[in-house]
């Protein structure tokens, strides 16, 4: 009888499983976020009508009467939410700031969140908690309505959605992933930095089968899908905002250059809050029981490389920076529960001073009329909601002074989009002329009319390149916003020219678009 044959062949591995090798369950539910975040959202409320609007809250305001599908410097989503608000209670800051204070409170939840995906308990969702709501970036874009708001909440949302996944490894999740995505192009094209990151880091650090997946492809087609309108507007007009780019790159920011964006990186959370951040890229890149989350890690390295070298602006990869906060809640929550408990949480009680100072400078809780000038040494944008009724009636003075027959023929040409904005808002009451801008979206939104022959112009420290345009330009006032502040529009010129040398159809898209 012949032998039975046997099977030489090597036996198969196991099949991998698809579920990462992390805790299987989310740490229990906290109560203290919660807290955390409606104590956050009602202060910013009850700090939202101090001063005043900020100069790119009143851009909007006139973007939002221009809607489009995009502009020079953004996506068509601010714009819209600000004339919804203004629509819902015209002339009302805090209804307009509203949203913002929501967002804070949100982004708060969103970091817990996170740390609860990590399998952390109570106190480390809390502690992380706290660390987001007293954060800077947190702080600053939830008293504002600015389309980094909006960035702060997307891309929270996006990583807790890549947190989960990784987690669960369900990848139903990335549809969360290209929601987020999409609907922040509608806000600013940055989102698609973060897709970039977080693909890289999937590549560098896997799982790589994710690059593949049906449910990860079809979160990129909805993201896609939803950016088109905007996409296709910055097509059609030869992509405006990579010159806006090129131009914060080349230094045309108060937020550029490549040194000032890496030291941000240590003060836009909290300089109390850098240790423990870089605990937690540490313990993503480190971890063997957290190597699902690698690509997290590395997603942050790879953003802050390209903003470095690209010369972008050093907040625009702040939210991973929460991100790698919430880790690093995780990692010092544990350090303090360990070895000399009092000593160590003493040394964690001890910074909460310096943790408490982002919140002196980057809100309204002192008067307007005796704010120290340190305060917009560190905060530029206070000092940018301080004064513009009062700008406006320095024009008007100026405006007033012109002879009678001179009024019907006047406009009023700034040198940037908050001037004109404010003109928009406070010019009416006061009897002052439409104001045109060539500054970003503000080039698009109309040009002075043919017969108007007589400007008063604000906003350029010399009257070149004005001279230029008119046969003579003489100083008639300056601005004068009745309380010391070091602001862009304070103690600077406002000038009357006349006699027009060539049509405004022939100047505005080629000349003063080019100094706005």
């Amino acid at each position: 009888m012949s032998e039975p044959a046997v099977d030489t062949a090597r036996p198969h591995p196991p099949e991998r499983s698809a579920r990462p090798e992390v805790s299987p369950e989310p740490g229990p539910r906290a109560v203290g976020p919660v807290v955390v975040a409606a104590i956050t959202s009602v202060t910013l409320l009850l700090l939202a009508g101090r001063y005043g609007y900020h100069r790119d809250e009143l851009y909007f305001l006139l973007a939002g009467r221009h809607l489009d599908w995009g502009y020079v410097d953004q996506g068509p989503l601010v714009p819209a939410l600000a004339r919804l608000l203004d629509m819902i209670a015209p002339d009302n800051l805090v209804v307009l700031r509203t949203p913002s204070a929501m967002v804070a409170g949100g982004a708060v939840l969103l970091v817990a969140a996170i740390v609860r995906e990590l399998g952390a308990g109570r106190a480390a969702q809390t502690f992380a908690a706290v660390l987001a709501a007293l954060s800077g970036i947190v702080l600053a874009n939830g008293h504002l309505l600015s389309t980094t708001t909006v960035d702060l909440l997307v891309w929270l949302a996006a990583a807790w959605c890549v947190v989960r996944l990784l987690r669960t490894g369900d990848t139903r999740w990335a549809l969360g992933i290209g929601l987020a995505l999409g609907v922040g192009m509608l806000n600013k094209v940055l989102p698609a930095l973060l897709a970039v990151g977080l693909i890289a880091g999937v590549a560098i650090a896997g799982p790589r089968r994710l690059l593949r997946d049906r449910w990860v492809l079809a979160a990129a087609g909805i993201a896609a899908l939803l950016a088109a309108p905007n996409l296709i507007w910055q097509a059609v007009h030869g992509f405006p905002q990579l010159g806006v780019a090129a131009s914060i790159a080349d230094g045309d920011s108060s937020y550029s250059g490549r040194l000032d964006a890496f030291i941000l990186h240590f003060v836009i959370i909290s300089p109390y809050a850098v240790p423990i951040w870089i605990a937690g890229l540490v313990a993503l890149l480190r971890r063997s029981q957290w190597r699902a989350y690698r690509a997290v890690g590395w997603s942050w390295l790879v953003v802050v490389v390209v903003v470095l070298v690209a010369g972008g602006k050093g907040y625009y990869d702040a939210p991973l920076l929460l991100v790698l906060t919430a880790v690093g809640a995780v990692v010092t929550t544990a350090w303090a529960s360990r070895g000399s408990v009092w000593l160590r949480r003493g040394l964690l009680a001890v910074g909460v001073p310096l943790f408490l100072l982002p919140s002196i400078v980057l809100l309204p809780v002192l008067p307007a009329e005796r704010l120290p000038a340190f305060v917009v040494d560190v905060n530029y944008d206070a000092g940018e909601t301080i004064g513009w009724p009062a700008f406006a009636d320095s024009l008007a003075a100026v405006h007033r002074g012109l002879p009678p027959e001179e009024h019907a023929r006047a406009v009023i040409l700034t040198g940037n989009y908050g001037e004109a904005g404010a003109v928009a808002r406070y010019g009416p009451a006061r009897g002052l002329p439409v104001a045109y801008s060539g500054h970003n979206s503000m080039a698009h939104f109309g040009r002075p009319p043919a017969g108007a022959d007589v400007v008063i112009a604000v906003g350029w420290e010399r009257p070149d390149p004005l001279t230029a345009w008119f046969d003579a330009c003489a100083l008639a006032g300056r601005v004068d916003q009745r309380v010391e502040v070091d602001n862009d529009e304070n103690g600077g010129p406002i000038y009357v020219c006349r006699g027009l040398r060539r049509p405004w159809a022939q100047i505005w898209d080629t000349e003063v678009r080019r100094t706005g």
